[in-house]
């Protein structure tokens, strides 16, 4: 056997020998990533699915706020003493109703806002911003949640969740101090001895206030907890642990091979354009 014989067979022999190697380092990565995935992945999964939740309360609290400003029964005449109910006062911000004992209802509208009560002004304002702060708050949501494929890159996104949360906090906290405030309004009538005039009692529309406002400010609070998400590295979603068992790998190999080498044996190098 000559000179180039041996050296053909060396080279064969060891492109046999890395083939094998090459392809275990491969059947592992690709099964690594199929069986545990990115660590990362898991991580974003569970951001989504807190960001759902949080967004269910949201919608939810939103909801509640918002027809909580046409419901009729803000206040309602109290029946405190009174042996005959032969009439039910009730009214809520836009209007005020009576209602006999035949069941026919009466209703008259505030004729001026400028001759209302402050309070009554004062509640509705704050009612109008919490919806529209509801409304802006889901817009930016739905924009910046990672589970829609609109928004741009993970960082903008997130922002953009963070600022729908801040939207919603102040939203609950806008129609929570509304109905605090109509509350307390009723509440000091009712306890007053001086008060003379129709007393009433609260409404079941304020219960349904609070009770949106909690929900959209525990929503919003969820939300601004993906703040630290929006100045996370982008590096920080690309997966290096499956790249670096290759490399490891594929070091291994060609040590092994470079110490079965001839001493005599020519070195050879392929560009990377050398197989195409």
């Amino acid at each position: 056997m000559n000179e180039q014989e041996k050296e053909k067979f060396s080279l064969t022999h060891q492109s046999w020998s890395d083939t094998p190697t090459n392809s275990v380092s491969q059947e592992g990565e690709i099964s690594f990533l199929s069986h545990f995935g990115p660590p990362n992945h898991n991580k974003k999964m569970g951001n989504m699915a807190t960001e759902i939740v949080a967004f269910l309360l949201a919608i939810s609290g939103w909801i509640l706020v918002s027809s909580t400003l046409p419901i009729d029964y803000w206040k309602v005449s109290s029946v405190d003493g009174t042996v005959i109910t032969t009439a039910t006062f009730w009214s809520n911000l836009w209007k005020t109703c009576v209602t006999d004992s035949t069941g026919v209802s009466n209703c008259k509208d505030f004729p001026s806002m400028l001759a209302l009560d402050a309070y009554i002004q004062v509640c509705r304002g704050l009612m109008i911003a919490s919806v529209c702060l509801g409304f802006f708050g889901a817009i930016l949501a739905l924009v910046g949640m990672k589970c829609t494929k609109i928004g741009g890159a993970e960082t903008t996104k997130a922002r953009l969740t963070v600022l729908s949360g801040i939207h919603f906090i102040l939203s609950g906290l806008c129609c929570i101090t509304a109905c605090s405030i109509y509350a307390h309004r009723i509440t000091t009538d009712f306890f007053d001895p001086l008060f003379v005039a129709q007393k009433f009692e609260l409404g079941a529309a304020l219960f349904i206030g609070w009770s949106g406002s909690v929900l959209c400010i525990l929503g919003g609070l969820v939300f601004c907890l993906s703040l630290s998400e929006g100045f996370s590295l982008r590096a920080d979603y690309s997966y290096r642990g499956s790249a670096s068992f290759v490399t490891t790998r594929n070091k291994h190999s060609k040590t092994a091979n470079s110490l079965h080498k001839e001493p005599g044996q020519p070195t050879r190098q392929f560009g990377r354009n050398a197989y195409v």
